[in-house]
């Protein structure tokens, strides 16, 4: 079991990857009373759980980055930075908004419990600290954490699965163009064609607002007076955005809302990029062709004769026609018409903008 030092003089190094997360939770304690925390991190180890401790404010941030524990317990009420201030910074950043904060405090008034709530808690316990009730409440809040978890790593599975096919996605808010999620593949497509920029068109190192073309065309079809009645009267998906780069091609689809309406909503845009390489790499992987015989398809459809893709190619037409006496074989056809249609009806399907 992976247990750190309960009274460290210094915030220690914890990464998140380090941590073994398969048999127990994470719990993060945060108490400026070493009895205090003495008292909970001897309890939740004997429990099972993985315990780290802070004893002041900054400590417990640079721990929750670091390590991202699966729940916090925090005391509320803390010398220099309280409680409530350092639960607002973990709701505020996007790495540790998601976990889980039950306040420790002896504060029973009203204004101090709706200011706990306020401040992101979850659930709040009464000192004197009773360790079987915190892990009671902590074993509610865990199953409801664990299973968003589930659920975020699936649709984030989903969504990243698109990247294989070439497909990437962005969810932009409408009301202000702000990327509330990306994928890889969407982000390294959004940095080639328009860079990073800010809300005022200005870089960025962080990537975090759609480019201006996108926000204006998510704009004019979501937040328009008269959008919501073309999106549900419509029976055909609002116009995509086609945004050109030499002889590539990105373009933009508007999937569905994924998150609450109010604003304009956020939206789920799925990107695509269409180009002759992406193209024959999608030949290559559907029809399983080496590059080379990919390519020699790619102009066959395309209409080029053997001589014609021997000179794009700097081979002699006797060696394009083995790779394409190879490429009937794998797409068990006898002719350039058949192999062509083949391919057309493929490229068809996965990139719509393509124009044979």
């Amino acid at each position: 079991m992976t247990t750190a030092n309960p009274f460290p003089s210094h915030p220690s190094t914890v990464p998140a990857s380090a941590l073994d997360r398969s048999d127990s939770d994470v719990v993060l304690i945060v108490d400026d009373v070493p009895d205090n925390l003495a008292v909970l991190h001897d309890a939740l180890d004997e429990s099972g759980y993985t315990v780290l401790v802070a004893m002041h404010g900054e400590a417990a941030l640079q721990r929750a980055a670091q390590a991202l524990p699966d729940i916090v317990l925090l005391d509320a009420m803390m010398p220099g930075m309280d409680g409530f201030e350092v639960a607002r910074r973990l709701k505020a950043s996007p790495a540790t908004a998601h976990i889980p904060i039950i306040f420790m405090t002896g504060l029973t008034e009203t204004e101090h419990l709706v200011t706990a709530l306020e401040a992101g808690g979850v659930d709040y316990v009464t000192k004197p600290i009773k360790p079987r009730e915190v892990m009671a409440r902590m074993g509610v809040h865990l199953g409801a954490a664990r299973k968003a978890r589930q659920d975020a790593r699936q649709a984030r599975e989903a969504r990243n699965a698109l990247d294989a096919f070439g497909y990437a996605s962005i969810t932009v808010r409408a009301a202000d163009g702000r990327i509330v999620w990306q994928t890889p593949l969407a982000r390294e497509l959004l940095q080639s064609y328009f860079g990073e920029v800010g809300p005022d068109g200005a870089p960025t190192p962080f990537g975090q607002w759609a480019p201006e073309p996108v926000q204006a065309w998510l704009r004019r079809h979501v937040l328009a007076d008269n959008a919501a009645e073309l999106l549900e009267a419509s029976l055909a998906e609002p116009p995509r955005l086609a945004v050109e780069q030499g002889a590539r091609r990105l373009t933009f689809r508007l999937h569905q809302q994924a998150g609450d309406s109010a604003g304009g909503g956020d939206w789920l845009i799925v990107m695509r990029e269409v180009s002759d390489a992406k193209i024959i790499e999608s030949m290559s992987l559907s029809f399983k062709l080496t590059a080379r015989e990919a390519e020699v398809l790619y102009w066959v459809v395309k209409g080029k004769i053997n001589r014609d893709i021997g000179d794009i190619l700097g081979a002699s037409p006797a060696t394009v026609k083995k790779h394409l006496e190879r490429v009937f074989a794998k797409l068990g056809v006898e002719t350039r018409t058949a192999a062509a249609a083949m391919a057309m009806n493929r490229i068809r399907q996965l990139h719509p903008q393509f124009e044979g």
